[in-house]
Order: structure tokens, then sequence, then C-alpha cells
């Protein structure tokens, strides 16, 4: 049976124990102490340890959500899971974490989208609950410590672990995503990027270790063009809802890092005040960031019914979007 609207039914979120302080990171790359800081935001980040996996960090995200949600399990027709680093190239993690989950046989892929992954999977997710409403479970999970190039100070800085979740399901109409924008530039597609392991460069004797590990070529140009895909479809995506930045009740954005969230708010005019930011703690787990945030601000803070949530985010590709999401 199709549903008008969509709701958040349950959030959940999960990060590896280990933290990792600036100072390790400033004394092994040569930095003065409080360089990062200035320079990101990020006081702090999440690592696994060499025995955890990405499908165990998603599993324990998802548990979470569908514990809050208190929903039987089989109810849900789809897991979505958002990830840059994958247990395994081939097959996908998602049927794995579906089953670990206890979800039947509900649909379950993985989805490449970079740092936009989850905005994706949320959109794909909240179509399918209107057309068939049955709940669907949204993952967004990283690894990127096992993707830093240590000896390159602007992967090493910024990224971390971490997994969030969101569970939605059918609701009355007016409840849901009001207004959506998604884009990519193919222009920007070498700005951040993994050189091998793909099809172009297959893993062989003569790739490099470097090669297998994330490289930021051109740090300024990821800036400026993720800031104006987050504003740019920020606005896109109010319009469309017909929402103004002065109605929004919280502003999920990102956490590329302060600098960039920051000027992405004062393009599109939402108070700072509004503004989830988690990337002090947690820094960039890319996809993950998103739902990471929402759920730790719900935690701190618990969503009520018919807030006003815009959520943005722009990375590797390039490729982002923007969603406005009512309670």
């Amino acid at each position: 049976m199709k549903a008008a609207g969509t709701r958040i039914l349950g959030l959940g979120h999960a990060v590896p124990e280990r933290r990792v302080l600036n100072a390790e990171i400033e004394e092994r790359l040569g930095l003065e102490a409080g360089w990062i800081e200035r320079r990101t935001g990020v006081r702090e980040r999440r690592w696994a340890r060499p025995d955890e996996t990405l499908s165990a960090l998603a599993t324990a995200a998802g548990e979470h959500a569908l514990a809050s949600a208190g929903l039987d399990r089989g109810e849900v027709a789809l897991l979505l899971l958002a990830t840059s680093t994958p247990d395994q190239l081939l097959p996908p993690t998602g049927p794995l974490v579906a089953h670990r989950l206890g979800l039947g046989r509900a649909g379950a892929l993985d989805l490449a989208g970079a740092c936009a992954g989850f905005l994706y999977a949320l959109a794909l997710a909240d179509a399918q609950v209107r057309a068939h409403g049955r709940p669907a479970l949204v993952i967004a999970a990283n690894l990127l410590s096992r993707r830093i190039n240590p000896a390159e100070r602007a992967s090493s800085v910024l990224f971390g672990d971490a997994a969030g979740a969101v569970l939605i399901g059918p609701a009355e109409e007016g409840r849901g995503l009001l207004g959506q924008s998604l884009a990519s530039d193919g222009g920007g597609y070498g700005l951040i990027g993994i050189p091998a392991g793909g099809s172009a460069k297959p893993f062989g004797a003569d790739i490099a270790e470097s090669e297998t590990l994330m490289t930021l070529a051109d740090g300024r140009a990821l800036f400026s063009g993720a800031v104006a895909m987050m504003a740019d479809c920020s606005l896109d995506a109010l319009g469309e809802a017909g929402v103004g930045p002065d109605q929004v009740d919280r502003f999920v954005p990102h956490q590329a890092n302060s600098r960039i969230f920051s000027a992405v708010g004062r393009r599109v005019g939402v108070p700072e005040a509004i503004t989830v930011n988690t990337v002090a703690e947690y820094g960039n787990s890319s996809a993950a960031t998103v739902p990471l945030s929402l759920s730790l601000s719900h935690q701190a803070r618990p969503l009520r019914e018919g807030e006003i949530l815009l959520m943005a985010a722009a990375g590797a590709g390039l490729t982002g979007g923007a969603a406005v999401f009512r309670t």
C-alpha cells in the first residue's frame, strides 16, 4: 500500500572505542600544537582496531536504530548501505549487514556516493517507502582510517571512522522529504580519490602502496566546490519544499571541516545556533557524518514531530546534494 509521506522511526550510531587526539598526528607530521584544530575544527577522531570491520560497525548502528524504533524486523523491506570502504570489493556488504540484523529477505545493497552517499540513499529509501508503504533502513558507515596516507597531511588530519543509521517508515502527507536537490560535477573527479583498486588501475605488483590510499590533489578547489554545491543544493531544496532558511529547526551538514559548513550556513542564511556540529569529536567520516550527527543531536535533544531538518553534503566525484525533511 502506498504512503503519502514518511517519518523517522529510529536513529542510531556507532563509533570505534579508540580516540585519536590531534597531538598524536601533529607529532608524527611535525606540526605545531593546535595546527589541526585551527584549520579544520577537528580535535579528535575515532579509528578502528585492526580486527574491527565495516560490516560490524554498520550492524551496530543499525541495531541501535532498530532498537530505538521497537519495530518487528520482518517489516523492513530495504536496507541501503552508503559506504566507500566496504568489507570487500565483491560481494557488496549490505546483504551481510541485513543478515546480521535479522532482516530476513529484505533487499540490501551498497551505494558508493562518497560524502553525499547518505543523502542519495535517503532519497531512494523515502521514494521506496512512499511506493510500497514498508519501512527502509539507511546506514552510512566508513573506516577511512584504512585509507589514510600517513605521509599526506591533507588526509591524515581529517578522517575518522563512524556509522550512522536512520529507519524511516510510512506516514501521513506533509511529512518526510519535502524537497531535495542532488548534483554532480565530474569536472572535479580528480580532486580527491584512491587511484588504484578499480578496473581502470587494478591491484598488481607494479602498484605502489601510496596509490591504494587516499590522495587529496587540490584542497582549495575541493573546498570551494564543496561549499558551492552544498549551498546551491540547500537553496534549491528549500525552494522546492517552500521553506525559508528561518524555518529550519536543525541544519545537519556533512562534517567535512568546520570552515566548509560554516561557509555553507552563511550562504544559505541558516543561523549558526541551529547547526549540528560533531566534527570536533569525530572528524570527517564521509557519508556517515550526517546520520551520525543527526543521531547524536537527537540523543542530546530528541526530535519533535514537525521539526524541519536541512541536510547537505558534498565530496569526491564531485557529488553532493541537500534534503529538507519534516519529522
